[in-house]
């Protein structure tokens, strides 16, 4: 007998619920850790300058309830936001996810190429499936890669995010350029890692490098470094903003921010620029965990990133790691399946720039006794050492 439609549903849910809570995670949720207390140390959260509960944000928005909404707030915050990131105009969306998606599907068609990188944020594969493009995946960062892809399926829009969301790593862009303009494609670069701290002002990794004109398209998620909820289509040619809004999907059938979001989100625009020292702080704060969780012999890459990843391996161990850290005061956020490939969960410590130096202290003091307590690297599974590692889509959780 043919199941229903509910009970196939139903098959999923259970199949979750027995399969991964009961069968993999012994019956606790890998999500659920315990609630943390006043004392303890969150690097859970996307708030990397540590703006959320600034009083100028916070005035910003209570004096936009107590007046009438401005008609042209919107354009002036779009203006603001492209001027900022050194590019000719902008559009803003509901979310870093719908800028993402809106933009691929409307520059994308079914005869349009489009070579994503394995790790980039899963809202970019959405977005070029929402314009029926053919997706061809390279290596991580591995331009010689995407050059052999092109060179099989001809020219397209390439989609890499700046910094990867799960380990920090940092996308060649420079040498992506180049590939894109000797093989007459198109790069789109997600910045919701790097905008507000990289760069002057906290302009982004594409302004950094002096890459703006030669990036035609760069997106990014308000909700990271400007502690807000929107998204950001930068682009090189005026004409676009206007075919944007009309042609792309969530910008139709989406509703538009709301005039107190708008007021926070131009607040947050100016702590950005103003705070300086917020991104200088969080540098070091950054390298120092960095270099030390490098000698301590954990695998998180050489670079200069503020997102450092603890290797968990399978989710029972990368579970287990989670305890222990959250038992001696440092939380942070537990990726797993299908945000990472099988038997490879990380623990994901997202430094802020409000941290203090007894808390860095106490961060690597934490890590340190969690490398002697399980060991710097997680044994490689046995599939991994007979044929190797298999690039996978890796997303955040949120965005």
């Amino acid at each position: 007998m043919i199941p229903t439609v509910a009970e196939q549903v139903q098959f999923r849910v259970d199949r979750f619920q027995y399969g991964r809570v009961v069968g993999e995670w012994g019956g606790r949720h890998i999500a659920h850790g315990r609630q943390p207390g006043p004392d303890d140390i969150l690097l859970n959260r996307a708030d990397y300058l540590a703006i959320a509960d600034d009083v100028r944000i916070a005035e910003a928005i209570r004096e936009s309830t107590a007046a009438p909404p401005r008609a042209d707030a919107q354009q002036a915050l779009e203006v603001s936001l492209a001027e900022h990131m050194r590019a000719p105009a902008g559009v803003l969306c509901q979310s870093g996810w719908e800028a993402n998606i809106g933009l691929l599907q409307t520059i994308a068609t079914p005869r349009t190429p489009v070579y994503i990188d394995s790790l980039a944020h899963m809202s970019l594969w959405h977005g070029a499936k929402a314009a029926g493009a053919p997706l061809h995946p390279f290596r991580h960062n591995f331009p010689g890669h995407l050059r052999e892809e092109i060179r099989t399926y001809g020219p397209g829009i390439i989609a890499v995010d700046a910094m990867y969301s799960t380990t920090g790593s940092r996308s060649p862009l420079a040498q992506l350029c180049d590939v894109a303009e000797q093989t007459g494609s198109l790069l789109v670069v997600d910045e919701s890692r790097t905008l507000g701290t990289d760069g002057p002002l906290g302009a982004g990794a594409v302004v950094a490098l002096g890459l703006a004109e030669r990036v035609p398209f760069r997106t990014a998620s308000l909700a990271a470094a400007f502690a807000g909820r929107a998204g950001f289509v930068c682009v090189n040619g005026l004409d676009f903003v206007d075919y944007f809004k009309m042609e792309s999907y969530p910008a139709v059938f989406s509703a538009g921010l709301l005039p107190h979001e708008i007021a926070g989100l131009a607040a947050a625009l100016e702590v950005v620029r103003t705070d300086d020292w917020r991104r200088e702080r969080l540098r070091q704060i950054s390298t120092r965990v960095r270099d030390a969780l490098h000698a301590f012999g954990f695998d998180v890459g050489g670079v200069g990133s503020h997102i450092v990843a603890l290797p968990g391996g399978p989710d029972l161990r990368a579970i287990a790691i989670r305890d222990f850290l959250e038992e001696r005061g440092v939380f942070g956020a537990v990726l797993c399946p299908p945000v990472t490939p099988r038997n490879r969960t990380l623990i994901r410590l997202a430094m802020h720039a409000d941290l203090t130096d007894a808390q860095v202290d106490r961060i690597i003091q934490v890590c340190g006794e969690a490398r002697d307590t399980f060991g710097p690297l997680p044994a490689a599974p046995k599939h991994a050492r007979a044929t190797g590692p298999v690039p996978v889509q890796v997303t955040e959780v949120t965005r």
